[in-house]
């Protein structure tokens, strides 16, 4: 999970961040609203951490700028303990209110607890890509594409899995053929190739570069992604 923390207490956002890290988060940090923003819209996050106090923007008006754009779970971090200030911030979006100074043991418990809530496990059953343009729902067994459903078949489907799965692996025609198709199947490997180039016409925006299936001559296919 990646949680952007924006801080501007220095000390403050340092242990917050190494105690996240160490809890297993890839963590970003920010000390002023500016910054924040351009991190927030260069890179996906899952959780954000947001001082209400920062030197340029009012962690209000971030919180608002933020929910313009998405649905990320927002934790308010302040020295504001009114009840004002609490619905304040909820009514601007945010998800949860912690005043300072706080347990950062709690923190990580309350950041579960509303992951678990939001995301409802989802992350185990979702692949995306490039942020999210391509979402592959493994349980529903729906592939989309920027944010439009894209039909694949049954073999096109399991074959595309394998290769999400398994990014930047290479795998051969008849590796492809023993993991989708079974032991059993009777046919051609180049079976594999077709099915190959039905999935490219449905997911990929540019056939004469490919961005997800890649071919590795003289060996079988692989999938890379920017994510």
């Amino acid at each position: 999970m990646k949680i952007l923390v924006i801080e501007d207490e220095k000390d403050l956002m340092e242990v917050t961040r190494d105690y996240l890290i160490k809890e297993n988060y890839d963590v970003s940090t920010a000390m002023t609203g500016v910054d924040a923003l351009k991190l927030f819209k260069q890179e996906p996050f899952d959780f954000v951490l947001m001082d209400l106090m920062l030197p340029d923007l009012h962690g209000e008006e971030l919180c608002e700028l933020i929910r313009r754009e998405s649905d990320v779970p927002i934790m308010m971090l302040t020295a504001k303990s009114g009840l004002d200030d609490k619905l304040t911030g909820l009514s601007l979006g945010a998800d949860d209110y912690m005043t300072k100074p706080f347990s950062l043991r709690e923190l990580v418990m309350r950041i579960k607890s509303i992951s678990k809530r939001v995301y409802k496990d989802s992350s185990h059953e979702t692949l995306t890509f490039n942020n999210k343009s391509l979402i592959i729902d493994k349980e529903a067994r729906v592939v989309s594409l920027n944010q439009e459903e894209v039909y694949l078949t049954k073999n096109e489907f399991d074959i595309l899995i394998v290769f999400a799965e398994n990014p930047n692996r290479t795998f051969t025609r008849e590796q492809l053929i023993e993991i989708t198709l079974g032991y059993d199947y009777i046919g051609y490997d180049r079976t594999i190739d077709t099915h190959i180039k039905n999935i490219r016409k449905k997911i990929e925006p540019d056939l004469k570069n490919p961005q997800y299936i890649k071919t590795v001559y003289g060996v079988g296919y692989k999938f890379t992604s920017r994510d």
